[in-house]
């Protein structure tokens, strides 16, 4: 049996991880970004299918890029995603919602019932946060929901990943709902689903979006031990 020193790591990687939503314009070495996309590759996946591909741009990319989502305004919502954004958020789930986004709107400055305020921030999806880096991910259309279900555990990779090299990212289902651009931008085939973007880069440790952590459910709530 191994000592608890691994589960410790692992623990910490998951507690320091955030989402980042502020970078520097200092670029991430080729070599980094190859090592992070192949641990990423370490995940799981059904009949260890590995559906996940990845599109990573660097600085010059991604400034056509936001420019090109810039220039078409979509909600964060809306758009013409590939696979169905959810359908709404009740419950816990819409509380958990809620309680993040005010978080960082708070984090930021916008009070309530400031709708432009709220809108510019939905902006900075698109605008990818000013990072100089992101990965688009796709899955095999042939795959359908489980291909996208196994792209989760590449994402989760990722994101331990780029926490271990001293980067930060943050997953954006959001930047899905530009698809048919980026379909467009990338020369995408059609029997690939667009899932969303990764954003990343190194993080901008000063910036207020970056100073706020969210809550997680206690074990109550999402453990059911039956026997």
């Amino acid at each position: 049996m191994k000592d608890t020193h691994s589960l410790d790591t692992l623990a910490g990687l998951l507690t320091s991880r955030h989402s980042c939503r502020a970078f520097t314009d200092e670029v991430v070495p080729d070599a980094v970004i190859e090592t992070l996309v192949q641990t990423a590759g370490r995940a799981p996946s059904w009949c260890n299918s590995q559906p996940w591909q990845v599109i990573v741009t660097r600085p010059d990319e991604t400034e056509a890029l936001r420019q090109k989502m810039l220039a078409s305004p979509t909600s964060t919502e809306g758009g013409h995603p590939d696979m169905a954004f959810p359908e709404g958020y009740t419950g816990q789930h819409r509380d958990r919602r809620r309680t993040c986004g005010w978080q960082l709107y708070e984090a930021v400055g916008v009070e309530k019932g400031d709708r432009e305020g709220s809108a510019r921030q939905a902006m900075e999806n698109f605008r990818l946060f000013g990072a100089p880096h992101t990965a688009i991910l796709t899955s095999g259309a042939e795959l359908g929901p489980y291909g996208a279900m196994d792209c989760g555990g590449f994402i989760l990779a990722f994101c331990l990943a780029a926490e271990a090299l001293g980067l930060g990212c943050i997953p954006q289902a959001a930047v899905a709902a530009h698809a048919p651009l980026l379909r467009d931008h990338f020369a995408i085939p059609e029997d690939r689903l667009i899932l969303c973007a990764i954003t990343f880069g190194y993080e901008d440790r000063d910036h207020p979006a970056n100073a706020f952590r969210t809550e997680r459910a206690p074990l109550s709530e999402i453990l059911d031990m039956r026997g």
